[in-house]
């Protein structure tokens, strides 16, 4: 390959947020993340996306979002090769609002929603509902709080935050009165059952060029600069091929039936035409709900770069360095505070005053074993 033939093929970074959110951590752990995958495939990292790159000879793109299929299309995105991410036919899609059904068929609903999809998902998930009128959440509110506590979720929001716990339907109602309609309208409200003392499993797989990699792990629960508690990375088991390579290793009975919940989930996506995602993730929650009983179902989906991409992209790196490996220990740490010491071997990606967070700091760190 001639010198200008390579450089004709960039790795991009696609925006949907302004240019200053490049300085946050999760911004810095972006383009740490796009310059990774521009050296795993031999390509140029040409920084943000300008048309001046349609020039280019072939594009990947790395976006910060979830896309939308006519904006792929403009893109010139074909399949789920040509980015890191996801596409997705409507933007309701890409938020927690799919992983529930409605109340009924009368139920209020955004285009496209598909009742087929929710039903293929529906034991796979928490007992649960997706709302979008006021009256479709005092509803499906009724229904939840005679087995106990609900958590309300807003479907935009992340890292645990956007949610409540109620007990009884005057304290819900007090809350949607506050709710804007429009906002409602648009973007719905999750309610499904509470859980105490949660585990949340991270189950996902990636894949790049021909490598693909599938994992299962844990998310970290830290405190932030504000004494809340806070998501502070994931460790991840990751092994060399599909779904059915992550089912031979000796798993605990909890995280394989995770896995198998995951699963469902991910194949029920073809449900939604013109999906498609070279990265999947699924948080899955497991605990107990209000009667005592032991539940599990997952929480949400991600089709972008996400909290432990940059334990994933390490341990695709590490994949494609040696042939031998097959199992491999990786996780994604966020602590927050100043002057926090990484670990030997650790990759920074970010370390200092987050503009929304404070001091803190993110890194990778891999640790290889060889399956026998």
């Amino acid at each position: 390959m001639t010198e200008d033939a390579a450089r004709r093929k960039v790795v991009v970074l696609y925006l949907s947020r302004p240019d200053d959110s490049l300085r946050t951590h999760e911004g810095t752990t972006l383009v740490a993340v796009a310059d990774a995958i521009a050296r795993l495939k031999h390509y140029r990292f040409a920084g943000r996306w300008d048309e001046s790159h349609r020039q280019s000879g072939c594009i990947f793109f790395v976006p910060d979002e979830t896309l939308l299929a006519p904006e792929a299309r403009q893109l010139g995105i074909e399949s789920a090769d040509d980015l890191f991410g996801g596409v997705v036919p409507y933007s309701f899609v890409r938020t927690k609002a799919i992983t529930h059904s409605l109340v009924g068929g009368n139920a209020e609903r955004p285009e496209g929603w598909s009742d087929v999809f929710a039903a293929r998902i529906r034991d796979v998930v928490l007992p649960g509902y997706t709302a979008f009128s006021v009256r479709d959440a005092e509803q499906a509110a009724a229904v939840l709080l005679a087995d106990g506590c609900v958590r309300v979720k807003k479907p935009l929001a992340s890292g645990g935050r956007g949610q409540q716990r109620f007990q009884t339907s005057a304290e819900l109602t007090a809350a949607l009165e506050k709710l804007p309609a429009d906002e409602l309208r648009e973007y719905g409200l999750v309610l499904e059952t509470d859980l105490a003392d949660v585990a949340t499993l991270s189950i996902g797989q990636v894949t790049l060029d021909d490598m693909t990699m599938t994992y299962h792990g844990t998310q970290r629960l830290t405190t932030d600069n504000e004494g809340r508690s806070a998501y502070g990375g994931s460790d991840l088991v990751c092994v060399r091929g599909g779904w059915n390579a992550l089912d031979r290793l000796p798993l605990p009975h909890d995280i394989r039936h995770g896995v198998a919940q995951a699963k469902v989930y991910d194949e029920a996506t073809c449900e939604y035409p013109g999906f498609m995602a070279s990265r999947r993730n699924y948080d899955v929650g497991q605990g107990l709900d209000s009667q005592g009983r032991w539940r599990s179902g997952v929480f949400e989906a991600s089709w972008r770069v996400g909290g432990a991409t940059a334990a994933e992209v390490a341990a695709l790196a590490a994949f494609m360095e040696d042939a031998a490996v097959d199992v491999i220990n990786a996780s994604s740490v966020l602590a927050f505070g100043e002057e926090i010491e990484p670990p030997p071997g650790a990759r920074v990606h970010f370390q200092g005053d987050d503009p929304e967070l404070g001091p803190m700091i993110q890194y990778s760190l891999v640790a290889r074993v060889v399956a026998t």
